[in-house]
């Protein structure tokens, strides 16, 4: 059996790291927060175990920081700054002033500062803050940009503990992706608060996370908390107060919850995604602030990411369908658990969706639209798309339904979690597990096309041998009412309008109504007419969903309605998820008479959006460099 049509080289195309040679097993963090120069001082403490004898040199990730000294059990240490690569950073090479044999731990010690650029942190005025009196940070280190914050082995084939200390202003609050461990007074500065965390579960650099602000916090269940700054902080409250129902539903369906601690912090509007999984301490967008708790799934995605993704981990990131495949498969099997298979079923649907989205938005033929692609040279925020996530969960719900259901298949996926729990994995790693799991099953399995179903899998019209997982096998009880409604709009002329009633969409759910507007942009574009007329019926552009909004706004300025522009234009510039702000600039961008007022919306808000998504929008943009930064 096997395998891959594309061989995966197991060096880390995306890192520096000296894997083979050495792995870090601790972090000491002792990180000082300077808000004026936008900057952090940092000390960390790497303790290092060499993986052969007369060890004496290693390399670490960094990119665009200050080396001040280093130092290896005490003693200082030669250092060099390799050549600057565009995406990666700068090899930070330290030679040992002694040799260790195999086995042998060294702590080596680097004092450094970070750039007011550095691409993992983003600094905000308090202007940019809800409570618009203190500053803000956050980081945001996933896939490669831990190294901008801490030089370290950036990759998540090497997974460790960490403790820090932070000092920040005493106005300010700090949170990490750890166990809080209580605060002091900074010894050096009383008007600075030093905070203490830990993590004693070994996790991947790209899960170090660091956020402080006017922070205040609401308990929302027996091992959560819900933080956010005050205006927020009630409403988040309600918005999450569920937390705990899912969290039982994930321990029994994937195993005991082992992180301790698992709060929500909602960020600032230009958190540039809908969550992030840092272990004790989910990042959530505001836009998941809809009153109404329908986009709770979110963070039943983030959730699940305990077990996969943070307990299991992709060993590059060229296996990141590994994390979000099967996150996907374990989120929707918590809205199973919670709602109903129907819902499972609405929601995998909706999900072929984004999948072919994103495979015509890079070209069927694109290599970052296989499920395991190369990442030789290629940044990773490049690749980013829906891609990993329901390809991923495609290949799995094909490979459910071939053996035997859901129960049995999350039997796997439970059994594939603690086989390699507090490691990583490679896409044969996992294939081979799933054949000695299914080992009665293995002729089933061997008729699978891995090379199609792993790397190709792009031709998702009709393809000849994934039928299925072609949503036409899905169950659409729920979607058959979007489905009919969106088909009446679509073959509907101007003298059919009066058909249309308010009542259209009162019956529909949340989930509905963003499978509704999903199915229509899956068309060619409305006429006008008949997008005026949805409004005058349905007021969609009252809604404060943040996910039918989105979708509503395309549609708008697909049709060529202009009054929409301005609206569109605000959503993309008002909250900086990804997700909702890059497409919303590529629609405006795409009405001719308005390309240039993209461009001129985009260059004003630049400075106030994260460094992420600022450089996608200016690639969607067509922008260079200079260009964009005027």
């Amino acid at each position: 059996m096997l395998f891959f049509s594309l061989a995966i080289n197991m060096a880390d195309p995306c890192s520096f790291s000296c894997v083979s040679s050495c792995v870090t097993k601790h972090l000491n963090l002792a990180l000082a927060l300077d808000f004026e120069r936008r900057v952090i001082r940092g000390k960390v403490a790497l303790t290092v175990e060499a993986l052969r004898d007369r060890f004496s040199a290693l390399t670490l990730d960094s990119r665009d920081l200050q080396i001040v000294s280093v130092s290896a059990n005490g003693q200082a240490a030669r250092f060099t700054m390799g050549p600057k690569h565009s995406f990666k950073g700068t090899p930070l090479d330290i030679t040992l002033p002694f040799d260790l044999s195999r086995g042998q731990h060294v702590i080596v010690e680097v004092t450094y500062e970070t750039s007011p650029s550095a691409t993992a942190l983003q600094w905000l005025t308090p202007a940019q803050t809800a409570g618009k009196t203190q500053p803000y940070l956050f980081s945001q280190c996933q896939a490669h940009h831990c190294r901008s914050m801490i030089p370290c082995q950036d990759t998540p084939s090497v997974k460790h503990t960490y403790y820090a200390q932070v000092s920040v202003p005493k106005d300010l609050v700090a949170v990490m992706s750890a166990m809080r461990d209580g605060q002091e007074v900074d010894p050096q500065d009383s008007s600075r608060i030093v905070y203490r965390f830990r993590q004693p579960v070994p996790m991947p650099s790209y899960l170090i996370a660091i956020v402080a602000g006017a922070l205040e916090s609401r308990e929302i269940g027996p091992r959560s908390r819900v933080w956010s700054e005050k205006e927020f902080v009630d409403k988040a409250a309600f918005e999450f107060s569920e937390t705990e129902t899912m969290l039982k539903t994930a321990e029994d369906l994937a195993g005991p919850y082992v992180w301790g601690q698992y709060d929500i912090l909602v960020l600032p509007p230009s958190f540039p995604y809908g969550g992030m999984e840092n272990p004790c301490l989910t990042f959530a967008t505001p836009t998941l602030l809809a009153g109404d708790k329908s986009l709770s799934n979110v963070i039943a995605h983030e959730i699940s990411h305990s077990w996969t993704g943070n307990l299991v981990t992709n060993k590059t990131w060229e296996h990141f369908w590994l994390n979000e495949g099967h996150t996907v498969y374990l989120e929707r099997m918590i809205g199973r658990s919670l709602e109903s298979e129907q819902f499972r079923q609405f929601k995998a649907m909706g999900g072929w969706k984004d999948l072919q989205d994103s495979v015509n938005t890079f070209g069927a033929n694109n290599p970052l639209t296989n499920l395991v692609p190369s990442l030789q040279d290629v940044d990773p925020d490049d690749a980013f798309s829906s891609v990993p996530y329901e390809k991923g969960f495609a290949l799995l719900y094909h490979l459910e339904e071939l053996l035997g259901g859901p129960e049995v298949f999350m039997g796997f996926v439970k059994s594939y979690i603690q086989m390699f729990a507090y490691g990583s994995a490679t896409t044969d790693e996992w294939k081979n597990y799933l054949f000695t799991y299914f080992k009665d099953k293995v002729d089933v399995l061997n008729k699978v096309d891995w090379n199609v179903k792993t790397t190709k899998l792009q031709k998702l019209q009709k393809p000849p041998n994934l039928t299925v997982v072609n949503p036409r096998v899905y169950d659409t009880t729920l979607a058959d009412a979007c489905i009919a409604l969106s088909q009446r709009w679509i073959k509907a002329k101007d003298g059919d309008l009066s058909s249309f009633k308010e009542s259209d969409v009162k019956t529909l759910s949340s989930h509905q109504i963003i499978e509704f507007l999903s199915l229509l942009l899956q068309e060619e574009p409305l006429p006008l007419t008949h997008v005026k007329k949805m409004q005058q019926l349905y007021d969609l552009n009252a809604s404060m969903n943040a996910e039918i909004r989105f979708r509503w706004l395309r549609l708008c300025v697909r049709a060529r309605w202009e009054e929409a522009v301005p609206m569109a234009m605000k959503m993309a510039t008002e909250q900086g998820r990804m997700k909702f702000t890059r497409p919303l600039f590529k629609e405006v961008f795409n009405f001719e008479k308005y390309r240039d007022e993209a461009v001129r919306m985009f260059v004003a808000h630049r400075a106030a959006m994260h460094p992420v998504t600022s450089g996608l929008v200016a690639k969607d943009l067509k922008l260079d460099a200079n260009t964009a930064s005027l």
